[in-house]
Parts: C-alpha cells; structure tokens; sequence
C-alpha cells in the first residue's frame, strides 16, 4: 500500500465546539443569505467575501472565473500534505429567456430547482448596467378565478414567468427598463433566524457552509492556531451547474468538499446533524479521509450521520471529473428541503466548523 492508504497518526485529545464563535458565523451567514448571487452573477457576494476575509487577516486571491482562494500556512513545514476546503457561493436562480407581449418575463433556469418550489416567490431582476427590479415568480394560468386549469397545470420551466412590478404592458417597456434578454433574476432568499436555533431561507445551499469555512478561519484569527498542515480555502461561484471546482491548484492532495447534508426518505441525516457522505452520483469518496471524519466526529462528541446521496454531486465530483490527483471527501449541515424553502440549525453549521478544525490540526 502507499502512504495514502495508512490510517492517520493517533487522535489528540483536544475539544474544538467552543472554538467557533456561533454568533460570528449566524452574523455572516445573514448577510450572505441577503446578497444575492445566483450562478454567474456571484461578484458582489465574493467582494463581500474578500473584504471579510482582509478584515480577518486573509488574502483571497481570483482565480480566472471569479472564485476566492485563502491560502494558511500549516505548523509542519516538511508536510506535504495540502488540503482544499471547498464552499460554493452560487446558488439557484434564473435567466431571462424572452420577453412576452404582455410585457412578463419567461425563464431559463440555473440549477436544478423546482419550478412548483419558486412559484408566488418574490425575485430581482439585475439588469446589465446594474439596475434592478423586484418581481413575483408565478406560473401563466396564476389565478382560479380566471384560469380552470390553474390547478391542475404541471408546474414546468415553459409555464412560469415573472411580474414586474413597473408599469410595463407590452414587451417594448420591459425593453426601456433596461431588462433583456440575459439578465440575471435571483430569488428573495427571506433569511430568518428563530429563537429555537433554525434558520430558514432560500441558499443555504451552500452559504450555510461558507459561513462555516469562514467561521474556521475566524477562529484561527481569534484564537491563535494555525492547521498543522497547508490549507488552501477555495469559495467556487459555479457549483450549481457543475464546474466549480473542476480545476485546483497543482499542490493540493486532499480536498473536502463542505456542501449540504440531504434530509429525506432512506436518509439518516437530520437538520442538527453533520452529514459525512459515503456515495454520491459520482461515486464513492475516499474511504481513509471518510473514516477518519466519523472518528473525528466521534470523538468530539458531534451528532453526525453517514449517508448516501443518489442525486447529488459536489465540488469535489467537479474536481475528480477534472482529473485532479486528488483524494475527496464530503461534509456539511444537514438541510431540509434542499433547493427548495430550506432549513438547517446552528448546531449543524457550528458542527461542521468543528469537525474540520478537528480534522486540519491532525
């Protein structure tokens, strides 16, 4: 066997939960939710980014296609080992397709959604030179009392449009807004954070993670630590449509991609637990870093589940399906109804923070 085959060094005894600062990373986590960045359209939520990162001590560099990459230097300079942690920024949104007579909006979509899940949602439409405009996703038979099939219409992207909330009747005023074909229409992501812990909103696929990854690096500022090894965090802005992370940095060996836990019929994950994944539509993750995360997980005393995820694929699938030289492993929150009106609970989120400052001090 090579040396990636042997199982890591012994476990140090050494709690992490209170190294992350819960009311840190719920603060940002807001913020990010409340900027909007579906795919393609993700720089303002990667400068917000970058500014948070300088505020913390970090550099985040740009890669061509406007991801963020932080790099921290590991305590053991001979190590060899350079592990990537991923989160990706984008989430689901739209693009305007056509412009119809009555002056309404069709769609053309951008990840994988629903279309009965964005039915009656408040969304903006971004245009080219940086206007917007508020409008309501809905489908082209929207009333009973007008509509006999508006029941029974199959919800699909060739029947939603979207109400814009401007004096337009005809497809010429849409025009004279600025509004064409191409723009970018994001959905109201309405974050809302209860006494009970939840935190209900549109995109936490992924944001929920990045606030986790930038809670990691908070915690390092904070609290004086660096990982043991090279860390180089990288925020894709494509992951919704498959690519984000398809290219890495020469030197990484590991990559651990933090995504969202499913929650769901044949699944074990719940909303407070750290989703460690086995499987997914890509094929199974590296079984050393795999165990090595649910002895982690084991051993700090964090609510984990191991599943499997038939309909999902990740950051690390993008960067396998690259070729990148790279062993892969994938955590996250749990959340409920993934691309949908999602929800997760702080522990999850603070969890998944620890379970990786367990894993980069090893």
């Amino acid at each position: 066997m090579t040396s990636f085959d042997q199982p890591y060094a012994p476990l140090r005894e050494q709690a992490l939960h209170a190294a992350i600062d819960k009311e840190y990373v719920i603060a940002l986590l807001l913020k990010l939710l409340s900027t909007p960045s579906p795919t393609g359209y993700t720089h303002h939520a990667m400068v917000m980014l970058q500014e948070e990162a300088a505020r913390l001590g970090y550099s985040m560099e740009r890669n061509a296609k406007g991801g963020g990459i932080i790099r921290i230097k590991g305590e053991d300079s001979s190590s060899d080992r350079v592990i990537a942690l991923s989160g990706h920024v984008d989430t689901l949104g739209a693009m305007v397709r056509s412009i119809n007579s009555n002056g309404t909006l069709k769609l053309t979509s951008l990840g994988g959604f629903m279309a009965n899940a964005m039915e009656n949602e408040y969304c903006t439409i971004h245009t080219r030179s940086g206007k917007t405009y508020t409008g309501t996703i809905m489908t082209n038979q929207p009333s009973v009392h007008v509509f006999s099939g508006a029941r029974d219409l199959k919800r699909e992207e060739a029947v939603m449009m979207v109400r814009i909330d401007e004096l337009v009747q005809q497809a010429d005023d849409v025009k004279k807004l600025g509004i064409e074909i191409g723009s970018y229409v994001s959905f109201d992501a309405r974050p809302v954070h209860v006494p009970s812990g939840f935190i209900k909103s549109r995109h936490l696929d992924d944001k929920a993670s990045v606030a986790a990854l930038f809670g990691l690096l908070h915690s390092m500022k904070q609290k004086q630590w660096r990982p043991k090894h090279g860390i180089v965090m990288i925020i894709t802005n494509y992951e919704e449509v498959g690519h984000g992370a398809s290219y890495l940095p020469q030197d990484i060996t590991e990559m651990i991609a933090v995504d969202m836990g499913c929650i769901g019929d044949d699944l074990s994950c719940k909303e407070t637990d750290v989703s460690i994944c086995a499987k997914d539509s890509s094929g199974p993750y590296d079984y050393f870093m795999t165990n090595r995360l649910i002895d982690l997980a084991m051993r700090e005393g964090i609510p984990h589940a191991i599943d499997i995820y038939p309909h999902y694929g990740s950051d690390a699938s993008a960067s396998l399906r690259g070729g990148n030289n790279i062993r892969a492993a994938l955590i996250g929150p749990g959340v409920h109804a993934s691309h949908a009106m999602e929800r997760t609970h702080e522990q999850a989120v603070i969890n998944t923070a620890a379970l990786l400052a367990a894993y980069i001090q090893e």
